[in-house]
């Protein structure tokens, strides 16, 4: 599969945009204390093969438990926009809500750790894009953003 064509191939946070098929690619991940830690976006396709290669979990592999030998943390991925590139190769860049931000996976193996965008089914009004998207979740209000 060309990562061309993958769901959520990038993110915007105040103004920076990551694209998943750039090798240094990092998301910003919500720390415990309310920061944001920059972690490495997924393995590539030469990478090492202690990680699951690509960018993306499937919510429906991660609660059947494919996921468990990288032992999964839920976090979340900071974001103001995301970008999915439909079947003509077009992108698009769609808000995110404001409390609404991206579900990710942190996978490790010893002390090296990768993030993953969780995926689902699109929602019915934006299938014509993608069939894959990223999963919504909504913060709480410990759940803050702060600038770092």
């Amino acid at each position: 599969m060309s990562y061309a064509f993958c769901m959520c191939g990038g993110i915007e946070y105040q103004g920076t945009k990551v694209f998943f098929p750039n090798p240094e690619a990092r998301l910003p991940v919500l720390n415990k204390s309310g920061s944001v830690t920059w972690i490495p976006w997924g393995r590539r396709r030469n990478a090492d093969r202690k990680f699951v290669r690509g960018g993306w979990a499937r919510h429906e592999s991660i609660l059947a438990q494919k996921w468990i030998a990288w032992h999964p943390r839920p976090v979340l991925i900071i974001c103001d926009k995301f970008m999915e590139k439909d079947d003509d190769k077009i992108s698009h860049w769609f808000d995110v809500e404001p409390n609404m931000t991206i579900q990710g996976l942190i996978a490790t193996k010893g002390e090296e750790h990768l993030v993953y965008v969780v995926t689902e089914t699109p929602p019915p009004d934006y299938a014509w894009v993608h069939d894959r998207w990223p999963r919504l979740v909504k913060m709480t209000d410990i759940q803050t953003r702060k600038e770092t």
